[in-house]
């Protein structure tokens, strides 16, 4: 696929290759993305901000350039920015290819870095040599106003010209915790907004700490998605909580999305308000509780990304997407094109349990013991 280079987050033409739960496809402009929806769905997207993740500096001891790009930390707390996980590049910079940038100098715990007005510790040395543990040192307030000043986006070679952390937030950003875009949000706008109420369907939000999408190394980039931390709002937990009782569908925008509500609903599938930390992985063995759908980029075969779609639709119906996303010309990457899978074989979708859960979503809390059996999906309380 053609790799998208320019920072455009809604191309006019921006195209839309969506797979029904059959496995039937067909292709939209993602412009007409609500298309796809019916009445009582809920769409939820992550509104998180974009943090200048990307640090370069020296190490302390060799003077030898480095680049830290933050990869993880363990909650969202604004005052949390002290300790984060970290990949770490040798010299260069988003030019080249993060597959060819060299490895930092030899790092140890206690190892000093300095990048820009930034100081920080690498605290140890994790599953991998360019994976770290540091320490920024400084009050919350010094460290975010480091980064604002010397932070950038975290950036690969298919873009050629820097990116503005303004390319890298979506419509609806909110609070600064991405450590990369989630950049399916790009296909959102108010204008969607608008089209999604008048077919009937919900809009909720969820946050949730996007993470790097390449660290360069194959060996490293098995062990993504690193944990992220996510919150849930009392405002999207009823939203979703709705949407299933009345047998609507809960559309992710992304796979962050479903990584937070899939987590969420791990223990009796019920998603509630509060905050987490996401360390699962979703592939083609897991069963998915709470998502019935995802709008998502377009992803290369052995991402992590790809690996959860293998969660909605079967190789099968995936290979034939991907020859259809080559011969039509999509685009990849951050700024590219966009697929929407349904989840195949996903029997609250059908037309007589749709009946059902509508009809059992319209009763009062008077209804008998034994119809939590009876229905395929859990009883949530608000």
């Amino acid at each position: 696929m053609l790799a998208a280079h320019l920072p455009y987050q809604r191309y006019p033409a921006a195209k839309l290759l969506a797979a029904d739960r059959e496995g039937a496809l067909r292709h939209v402009a993602r412009a007409r993305f609500a298309d796809l929806l019916r009445p009582g769905d809920l769409v939820v997207a992550n509104d998180a901000a974009t943090m200048p993740a990307s640090l370069a500096g020296q190490h302390a001891a060799t003077g030898e350039p480095v680049e830290v790009r933050l990869a993880g930390r363990g909650s969202l707390a604004a005052d949390d920015v002290c300790r984060f996980s970290a990949v770490v590049f040798g010299a260069g910079d988003f030019h080249q290819r993060t597959e060819d940038r060299p490895l930092p100098p030899a790092l140890g715990a206690g190892d000093r870095l300095v990048l820009g007005p930034l100081r920080a510790v690498v605290e140890k040395v994790l599953r991998h040599p360019r994976l770290i543990a540091l320490r920024l040192e400084g009050t919350p307030d010094e460290i975010w106003a480091g980064l604002a000043r010397h932070g950038r986006p975290i950036q690969y070679a298919h873009v050629p010209a820097p990116l503005a952390l303004w390319d890298v937030w979506t419509p609806i950003a909110g609070p600064p915790v991405a450590f990369e875009p989630p950049s399916s949000g790009f296909a959102i706008d108010w204008r969607m907004l608008g089209s999604l109420a008048a077919r009937g369907a919900g809009f909720a939000t969820v946050t949730h700490a996007a993470g790097i999408s390449s660290t360069g190394d194959a060996e490293l980039d098995g062990l993504l998605p690193f944990d992220e931390p996510y919150r849930i709002p009392g405002a999207a937990a009823e939203a979703i909580r709705r949407a299933r009782e009345s047998g609507g569908r809960v559309i992710a925008i992304g796979t962050t999305v479903v990584r937070a509500l899939e987590h969420r609903a791990s223990g009796d599938g019920c998603v509630r308000a509060g905050e987490g930390l996401a360390t699962q992985r979703i592939g083609a063995e897991s069963r998915l509780r709470v998502v019935d759908a995802i709008l998502s980029g377009t992803h290369e075969p052995g991402t992590s990304h790809y690996e959860l779609l293998r969660a909605f639709a079967d190789d099968a119906t995936l290979r034939r997407m991907e020859g259809e996303l080559e011969a039509r010309g999509y685009r990849t990457h951050e700024f590219g094109d966009s697929v929407f899978l349904e989840r195949q074989g996903d029997y609250r979708n059908t037309p007589a349990v749709r009946r059902s859960l509508t009809k059992r979503g319209s009763e009062r809390s008077g209804s008998k013991a034994g119809s939590l059996e009876r229905s395929p999906v859990a009883q949530c309380s608000p």
